[in-house]
């Protein structure tokens, strides 16, 4: 990717094919927020964008806010009282973003604020925080880089100087992880995706990894799209081989033990460890009980 190229994406000044066009695998997210509560200094999420792989607006939304807005914070958010009239409602916007990243990999600055302002959470494998592979890949000596320096510094232009557009810092992260992608994917490998589910730190460690079902409703992307963003492919890990017993085998995997988190959605698809032996001691409790109704008159 060339600099020339990528300062000009950031910027919108780009003409785009229509494969270029597609959702293709990576995308990258960004918020805006806007303060609510005593002196407005709770930041409430108002503003969600999300660009492809070439900088193509998949969604740009404002969402609209339950509690009266204090501060607007439009010297950096770049928000204002109208454009909350055509905002949408959160849970909405929620559905939408889930939707957009399930099976994609996420590409974001510092990206667990804007999942946590998002209430979702997506699979660490799955998840590229460039703030954290700038650092971690020695690109800057700083721990948490501002977006803006790093853009600076790696791109020669400036973003951020006023007013934030989330749409502009999208693509800024897009064109960031565009020029250090082939050293920062050499070591990722992809497990299979989990289910969906909106963000529940109290279900994480209940629930088990689902294959997701690719049938009918999955579009093939163009041979154009696969050949711009996709040439370091993620493989699957193949499944361990079990050194137990196949009857030992035959359980299902212990919850929790890859620690990768929940997926972004809405729809719960997850397996309960435990629900059917649980139902079955309450089942026989149950009938011990109705046998003998007068069981209590006996104790002590």
């Amino acid at each position: 990717d060339s600099i020339p190229a990528l300062r000009a994406m950031i910027f919108g000044k780009v003409q785009h094919t229509d494969a270029q066009k597609q959702p293709g695998k990576y995308v990258a997210l960004d918020c805006e927020m806007v303060g609510v509560g005593i002196d407005g200094e709770e930041s409430s999420l108002a503003r969600v964008s999300i660009v492809n792989f070439h900088g193509v607006v998949l969604l740009d939304e404002f969402v609209s806010q339950k509690e009266r807005v204090v501060d607007y914070r439009t010297q950096w958010s770049g928000i204002r009282p109208a454009d909350m009239v055509h905002a949408h409602p959160f849970e909405e916007v929620q559905k939408r973003v889930a939707d957009l990243l399930q099976d994609r990999i996420l590409i974001g600055h510092a990206v667990y604020n804007d999942l946590k302002a998002l209430l979702l959470a997506h699979p660490r494998s799955y998840t590229r925080d460039t703030q954290h592979l700038a650092y971690k890949h020695k690109v800057v000596k700083g721990k948490r880089p501002a977006l803006r320096n790093l853009v600076k510094q790696e791109l020669g232009v400036a973003i951020q100087e006023g007013e934030h557009s989330s749409v502009t810092d999208a693509r800024a992260t897009i064109a960031i992880f565009r020029i250090h992608r082939k050293e920062w994917e050499k070591d990722q490998k992809a497990p299979l995706m989990r289910a969906t589910a909106v963000a529940d730190p109290q279900s994480e460690e209940d629930e088990e990894p689902v294959a997701l079902d690719h049938g009918k409703g999955s579009k093939k992307r163009s041979a154009t799209d696969d050949l711009s963003e996709d040439d370091s492919d993620i493989e699957p890990e193949p499944p361990a081989k079990s050194t137990r017993s196949k009857k030992v085998a035959s359980r299902p995997p212990r919850a929790g033990s890859g620690k990768t988190g929940i997926s972004t959605g809405l729809t719960v698809v997850v397996k309960r460890r435990g629900v059917k032996s649980k139902e079955g001691r309450a089942a026989v409790q149950s009938k011990t009980k109705s046998a003998d109704p007068d069981w209590w008159k006996r104790l002590g």
